[in-house]
């Protein structure tokens, strides 16, 4: 027998004398160093440090064993007692009554939790044991013991929380439930209070199917329990002292939610149901999609609710709240997370079968996207649409397995238990108040009507539906169990129903807490400032030589003298500081971290998040540098001016999908800062692209919902591949529509400095896609001269910059338009040609298309006879197809596009195949013969 034996295999002779010594050594180990063992054996000794082995410290087991077969066999049954009460919190969740429909699923018979098991039948009930660690308010005689854990850990309520690593978590859990046996301490006002919030849940659903019958609405029929446990979990946040919640959910309950926890008039809804409200300036969506934010009274003050837009993506909407929640905290100076917390609704399919979800949990402890712990509320209908969840949708036990990553507490709940909700409800408000960690509650429950409301569930069901056209609602239940107990009569129960809905008939909020005061002008956000704005408004975005002198020589003189720079960055710095005195042209590098230094002089935060921002994909950035003799980090953009502006470069946890609709949630949380994100290879934004599609292009049009996100792509073909060459332009220039975002490509140093600028400047917000370069960072024809800083703006369109005079425009016949990297190309061998009838003009903005800017430009060249559009990507892709309707409007002869030709992937992998056929297009695009 070795300490990695399992004790599962062990029985009461391991007692015996002749192993007196080992368990004498065994313990002793355990005492010095318990991590040396297994977890068997640990769990084993702390379940008796109260009792055998207090004994064991002032007599040896020799004597133990001496004592005779009696005390050996009494020292025994402790043994197996402290086993039994280790069972129940470990597996007792498998056998809890968690399941409104009963036997159907989850529940299962579980051999260790009895008696027979552990070889206790027929002991004493009346004989006492030392509980260890179990907390037991009664005597500890086996009966109370055994009837304290079943009251607890198999009825209503399954608690997982035995997998938490840390152990001041696992103790705090098992106090607090152990000693409340599972159950709130709810008076007859709290019963009856727990009963009305049930009826509203319940009425409001059966309102909106008499009134509106036939609509679509993913009514919360069968999860009733969900409201009194969300008004619960708001007024304890708000006790503990929040003032903010920001909840997501999908739209199965959503209207209900709306109605009886953020408080939205019942009558406005109703006008949503019947078409009167509507705006011309926007397309709008449907009911079950839409946000909306109040304010309650809690125990701890006012707090102010806000429900995230959500589209039908379901767990999409998890790392958005994140994300506004992070920016409420961040504008709060909120650095523990007791102001400000999210409240997340998920589906029990979804938050099994969706990556996001994993993705966010993942972030939950990061530096860049902590917010210090996020309630999660599964509304488990046992059902994804029509697919049985046991065994065609997840493969794990419980769809809330995936929690378990990061050490969450888990509470099963049945949902026809009210009482056991609200309970659930505090604890978990509770802990995540007392450890700022994640916390889930698996609200057991089903759908009545099935999916939506005109759907036949029993066609994919019958087994399952059977036993709900037979079950009585949640309401029905504790209604009857509380006229039985005496705490309420019938009239008064059915009163509540009338009352209710006489509410809704005239139309009222029905929220009994509900106050209109909102936050603090100091901590709201002004979006009014900016809808009126337009992409043309002017702002100078312009900064002095002597600022710029000045930040670029501080850059590297405030780093801190026993800070050992990397010398190849220091050679940056180096260079940085003579661009700044205009001593040598300014790079990339150099005018993008200038932009962000003279935004945090002048106060504005900015955020800047992706994969590698602090060094940069391409090693051009080095906002952080790194002490090369010992871990220690300087970000100098930090320490710019005394009372700056926040900076904050993440590098990011390996995610797009999760990481940008976060910054896209903290982005509409927060207009006056200037928030990035930005792609390892622009090719891999396409694993975000339901964050693209249904909320940075569109969330303005559904939900007049401004952002001012800002996207680095990097983009252009360098020969490295399909995969490292696209960022996809084509689908950006596809969705833009109703000046619903920027698309832009900018070709200078000098023109990423304006823009970023531009961007925070201009009371204007939409979401800035720019497609960032990647050989560009050291071409040396990229680079810029201070004045280009210190004068100018951003340009949407760049003339040619040789044909510069009358008599040179004049000269030109043909007029080559592009974007991006290819420009450079073109002008390299064009310079080489000599060519002086061909022009190349630079369009810099793709969207909102700059026509008016663009025929300013071309009307000088009077002699022109050819124009034509000129891309690296194939035909079919980058922004051709997206833009050619645009010159439509262009005072010009008719353009063609050359390009490479239609591809099915972005580009070779070949780098002598792509060079081909870089020469070829180059050469086509000036009218050179094509090289071989």
């Amino acid at each position: 027998m070795n300490n990695h034996q399992s004790l599962g295999s062990l029985d009461e002779t391991f007692l015996d004398g002749e192993h007196a010594l080992f368990l004498e050594q065994m313990y002793l180990q355990y005492q010095q160093a318990p991590e040396s063992m297994s977890a068997e054996w640990r769990e084993y000794f702390s379940g008796l440090d109260h009792s055998l082995f207090n004994t064991a410290r002032t007599n040896s087991f020799q004597q133990l064993a001496a004592e005779g077969p009696e005390a050996l066999e009494r020292r025994s049954m402790q043994v197996k007692v402290s086993r039994l009460i280790n069972a129940y919190r470990n597996l007792g969740h498998f056998q809890a009554d968690t399941n409104p429909l009963g036997s159907y699923a989850y529940k299962q018979e579980v051999p260790q939790l009895t008696l027979e098991h552990h070889q206790l039948v027929g002991v004493d009930g009346e004989t006492v044991f030392d509980p260890g660690s179990f907390n037991i308010s009664a005597k500890p005689t086996l009966t109370n013991i055994i009837s304290a854990l079943k009251q607890i850990y198999v009825r209503s309520i399954g608690f997982e929380y035995m997998h938490i690593m840390d152990e001041e978590e696992k103790r705090w859990l098992q106090k607090r439930i152990e000693l409340s046996l599972g159950r709130a301490n709810l008076t007859a006002d709290d019963r009856k209070t727990l009963l009305r919030h049930v009826t509203a849940a319940e009425v409001f659903e059966q309102y909106l199917h008499r009134r509106y019958v036939g609509q679509k609405r993913f009514g919360l029929e069968g999860g009733e329990s969900l409201i009194p446990m969300l008004k619960t979990m708001v007024q304890k946040c708000g006790e503990f002292g929040a003032k903010e919640v920001v909840f997501g959910m999908a739209h199965r309950g959503r209207l209900n939610v709306l109605i009886n926890v953020m408080c939205k008039p019942s009558g406005v809804l109703f006008a949503e149901f019947e078409g009167k409200v509507e705006d011309p300036h926007f397309t709008g969506d449907v009911k079950y999609h839409k946000g909306y934010s109040s304010d309650v009274q809690t125990p701890g003050g006012s707090v102010h609710m806000a429900l995230a837009f959500n589209p039908s993506h379901l767990e999409i909407v998890s790392p958005v709240v994140e994300g506004s929640v992070r920016a409420r905290q961040d504008r709060r100076g909120d650095t523990t997370g007791t102001e400000v917390l999210g409240i997340v609704i998920h589906g029990d399919a979804a938050f099994a079968g969706q990556g996001v979800v994993m993705e966010t949990f993942n972030m939950a402890q990061t530096r860049g996207y902590r917010t210090h712990g996020t309630i999660h509320v599964v509304i488990n209908n046992q059902v994804g649409f029509t697919t049985s969840t046991v065994a065609d949708s997840r493969s794990t036990y419980y769809p809330t397995d995936v929690a378990k990553m990061i050490n969450a507490p888990i509470f099963h709940v049945n949902g026809d238990d009210p009482e056991a909700v609200i309970y659930v409800a505090q604890l978990a408000a509770e802990y995540r108040d007392r450890f700022r960690k994640d916390v889930v509650v698996d609200l057991v429950c089903y759908r009545r009507l099935g999916h939506n409301e005109a759907d036949e569930p029993a066609m994919t069901q019958p087994v399952m539906y059977d036993i709900i056209r037979n079950l009585a609602t949640t309401r029905t239940q504790y209604a009857n169990k509380l006229v039985a107990e005496g705490v309420l009569t019938q009239e008064e129960a059915d009163g509540m129903v009338k009352a209710y809905r006489a509410h809704l008939e005239n139309g009222d909020v029905v929220c009994e807490n509900y106050h209109n005061t909102g936050l603090p002008p100091a901590l709201q956000t002004h979006w009014k400032t900016y809808l009126d704005g337009k992409w043309r408004d002017q702002v100078n975005t312009t900064y002095t030589a002597e600022r710029i002198k000045a930040i670029s020589e501080a850059w590297i003189s405030q780093i801190p003298s026993d800070f050992a720079v990397h010398p190849r960055v220091l050679k940056v710095f180096e260079a940085r500081a003579e661009m700044g005195r205009g001593e040598k042209p300014a790079d990339w590098g150099f005018g993008e971290t200038l932009a962000y230094a003279t935004l945090v002089e002048e106060g504005i935060n900015v955020r800047l998040s992706g994969q590698d921002c602090g060094r940069g994909t391409f090693s051009h950035r080095h906002a952080v540098l790194h002490n090369q003799k010992q871990r220690q980090q300087w970000v100098p953009l930090k320490h710019v001016a005394p009372n700056q502006g926040n900076f904050i470069v993440i590098d990011s946890v390996l995610s797009e999908e999760a990481v940008l609709a976060f910054e896209y949630g903290y982005a509409t949380a927060e207009p006056t800062s200037l928030v990035i994100w930005e792609a390892q290879f622009g090719d891999f934004v396409n694993g975000a692209q339901v964050v693209i599609d249904q909320f940075i292009s569109s969330g303005e049009q559904k939900w007049n919902r401004l952002c001012g996100l800002v996207m680095f792509l990097p983009h252009g073909f360098e020969g490295q591949g399909p995969e490292h060459s696209s960022a996809r332009l084509e689908r950006f220039v596809q969705l833009c529509a109703q000046e619903n975002m920027q698309i832009v490509v900018p070709s200078t140093p000098a023109q990423t400095f304006h823009m970023l600028r531009r961007q925070v400047h201009r009371n204007y917000r939409k979401p800035l896609i720019v497609f960032t370069p990647k050989s560009l960072l050291r071409h040396p024809l990229a680079v810029n001269d201070l004045k280009d800083f210190t004068e100018g703006q951003f340009q949407v369109v760049i003339d040619d910059v040789d044909a510069v005079t009358p008599e040179a425009k004049a000269k030109v016949e043909r007029v080559v338009m592009c974007s991006g990297k290819v420009y450079y190309d073109l002008l390299e061998e064009r310079r080489k040609q000599n060519l002086e009838n061909v022009a190349i003009v630079r369009i810099e903005q793709l969207y909102p298309f700059p026509a008016v800017e663009l025929n300013q430009v071309v009307r000088q060249y009077a002699n022109m006879k050819t124009v034509l559009w000129c891309q690296e990507e194939p035909v079919n892709q980058g922004a051709w197809d997206g833009i050619r309707h645009r010159f439509e409007v262009f005072d010009a002869a008719e353009i063609t596009c050359v390009s490479r030709p239609s591809s099915a992937a972005p580009a070779v992998g070949s780098l002598y195949v792509h060079q081909r056929q870089q020469r070829a297009l180059v050469a086509e695009a000036l009218g050179l013969t094509t090289p071989e």
